[in-house]
């Protein structure tokens, strides 16, 4: 169930944008969802909003878990993204108990460099 018409379209969109993606779009994807998950529960924190929080927390875990489940422990990178990817999720799960604006900060700052290294600086 949808609680609004932003979340609606939100879903929509994101359904929209999956389905036909190559693997990299999807991983593109992930951190977008992440990064603006992170940024949400920051805002939700800022302005008292726990229901916000909570669903933003959860969004960038589930972000997370993609993200972790689509490497391949055999590829030459993908201990060193196991490592990230549990390291962030983590993070964010120590944030559901104790919310901590800088450690999550610092998570989306790194995101965000990856993603712009990852898509040549598109977002």
């Amino acid at each position: 169930m949808m609680r609004s018409p932003h979340e609606a379209y939100r879903k929509v969109d994101f359904d929209a944008r999956v389905s036909g993606a190559t693997p990299q779009q999807l991983v593109a994807l992930c951190y977008e969802q992440l990064i603006a998950a992170l940024g949400t529960a920051q805002f939700a924190h800022d302005s008292g909003d726990n229901r916000l929080k909570s669903q933003s927390l959860t969004r960038a875990l589930s972000a997370l878990t993609a993200l972790q489940l689509g490497v391949s422990p055999d590829a030459a990178i993908g201990p060193a993204l196991l490592q990230l990817y549990d390291a962030a999720r983590r993070t964010v799960l120590d944030s559901v108990l104790a919310f901590d604006p800088a450690a999550l900060q610092t998570i989306r700052n790194d995101f965000i460099d990856i993603s712009r290294a990852v898509t040549g600086g598109s977002n």
